[in-house]
């Protein structure tokens, strides 16, 4: 499990210092799932190797093999011809050939045992990859609800403030005064000559009203 266990290292060291760094999540996330995937390829290659190795090794095993099945037959051979020293020496070729048998066949199990720990952990990095897609999307969801909900809280924050309140008592007082100022020009306009006339003959009435209530005490004074 080294290239596994060193993948674990690799990506715990960006995090922690990419959280010193105060990075946003979505940028982490992003650098996760890059780690991940070019350890995954990394993991894979090992282990085509690994099995191109052991290949390699079963066909060395083969021809040991026939090697093997070779001198076992010419031990056979020499002894009926009855020469045993001959026998003696291709029972030694023998006994040579499988002793390298053997040390191939344990080669060949700690290949084994390899190949399939690669396996197993390509499997785990390949679930915890996609896991980690799955988990994206909400993520960056969620990161920029959260950045917005903060930007949000930012303006009431600045629309509330004493600065802001006092600009908008100013603005209030200007439009009050420009209302008043509006009064004004109307109280001081000059009548309309509809209003002229209409004043003159208001006052027509006033000066006969008046006129005949002198006339009626002249009379009675009279």
């Amino acid at each position: 499990m080294g290239i596994f266990t060193r993948f674990r290292d690799i990506v715990s060291a960006n995090i922690n210092s990419m959280l010193d760094q105060a990075e946003d999540p979505e940028k982490l996330i992003k650098l996760m799932i890059h780690e991940m995937e070019d350890t995954l390829i990394e993991l894979k290659s090992s282990c085509a190797a690994v099995i191109a190795g052991r290949k390699k090794l079963e066909r060395k095993l083969d021809e040991i093999g026939d090697k093997i099945d070779l001198w076992d037959k010419r031990a056979a051979l020499a002894v009926t011809k009855g020469k045993d020293n001959l026998a003696r020496e291709a029972l030694i070729e023998k006994r040579r050939f499988t002793q390298a048998a053997e040390a191939l066949e344990n080669e060949l199990t700690e290949y084994g045992n390899l190949i399939q720990q690669y396996h197993e952990d390509i499997a785990e990095l390949e679930n915890k990859l996609n896991s980690a897609k799955e988990k994206k999307r909400l993520l960056v969801q969620r990161h920029k609800r959260a950045s917005g909900k903060k930007r949000a809280q930012e303006e009431i924050r600045r629309s509330t403030s004493s600065d802001t309140m006092a600009r908008f008592d100013k603005l209030e007082s200007r439009i009050e005064q420009m209302e008043a100022e509006a009064e004004l020009v109307n109280t001081a306009k000059k009548p309309s000559l509809e209003e002229e006339f209409d004043d003159l003959a208001t006052d027509d009435e006033i000066e006969n009203e008046l006129a005949k209530i002198k006339a009626s005490q002249y009379s009675k004074e009279g």
